[in-house]
């Protein structure tokens, strides 16, 4: 796709999912390298290549603090656990429980 007014490339939606799919699990800065080499091989628009590197470290952001919200939600779920558990109401002492 050819923009009109430079002549460079932009990253085109095919080019962004391939791209998006090879970075997915990568840091950002192993990711930023391979979509610079990717462009490198190319005349692309250097708008459309830092918006694209945005979305990829929006990306990384949200799943930083879905992994963080994960493990909170877990040491909720331990803690009120635990709680229930020592809340529990206690057979009387003395008294065999019922068999």
């Amino acid at each position: 796709m050819e923009q009109q007014n430079t002549g460079q490339k932009i990253l085109d939606p095919i080019e962004r999912a391939k791209l998006g799919v090879k970075v997915f699990n990568m840091p950002f800065a192993e990711a930023e390298k391979v979509i610079d080499h990717y462009v490198s091989e190319g005349n692309y628009d250097a708008a459309s290549v830092a918006f694209f590197k945005d979305q990829v470290a929006t990306q990384r952001h949200i799943q930083e603090r879905s992994a963080e919200l994960l493990v909170t939600g877990g040491e909720i779920m331990r803690l009120v656990t635990n709680a229930f558990m020592k809340n529990l109401p206690k057979p009387p002492a003395g008294n065999p429980p019922a068999a």
